[in-house]
């Protein structure tokens, strides 16, 4: 299944519990059964803390969240975050009301909301740093374009692709998503 696929190529470090959540553009064929798949991801992977969630829709593209939801609820309530997200107009800091903004501003015509590198787990010094030099001016570029701590980021992105390697080959091997996702310790 392509899903499953995507989940293992573009996922792997939130699936390991290494990063708070992903993102990946999933071409499907019907609603229908795009839906059906997430539902029954969703149903299977539930118990292991991850969620995935349709932020919009572009043809016949849907842009999927992967979170573990007890790791952004802890982004969320750091209050440096939760200043910088007010200035976007969140207004609650609960990981359902701040998603169900950030579908509504992906979803609005004009500028991308940058501010989803929250969302994805990037320390923030890089989310403002994109923001403020409209994604110029970074000291390097992995995962995300990085403006403050470039030997931290470097070591993490490392980490990120060796996860993502041994992930592909497990589940070429024969793993399953739900084998590969390492169950949250915080139920």
């Amino acid at each position: 299944m392509l899903l499953e696929k995507n989940l293992i190529e573009y996922c792997s470090p939130t699936l390991a519990s290494l990063k708070t959540a992903s993102l990946f553009n999933h071409p499907f064929t019907s609603e229908e059964e795009l839906e059906n798949q997430l539902a029954g991801l969703n149903s299977q992977l539930k118990g292991k803390g991850i969620s995935l969630l349709e932020l919009c829709r572009r043809g016949n593209k849907a842009l999927i969240y992967v979170c573990r939801k007890s790791h952004l609820q802890a982004d969320l309530n750091r209050p440096e975050v939760g200043r910088f997200l007010k200035t976007y107009g969140y207004e609650q800091m609960e990981v359902e009301a701040a998603l169900k903004r950030l579908k509504e501003r992906l979803n609005q015509e004009g500028e991308f909301p940058h501010e989803i590198g929250v969302f994805l787990g990037y320390p923030l010094e890089d989310v403002v740093g994109f923001i403020q030099n409209r994604g110029k001016n970074c000291k390097c570029t992995g995962c995300w374009k990085v403006y403050a701590d470039e030997y931290e980021a470097a070591r993490l992105f490392a980490r990120y692709r060796k996860c993502r390697t041994m992930y592909v080959r497990l589940w070429q091997d024969g793993r399953t998503v739900w084998q590969l996702t390492v169950a949250s310790s915080d139920k």
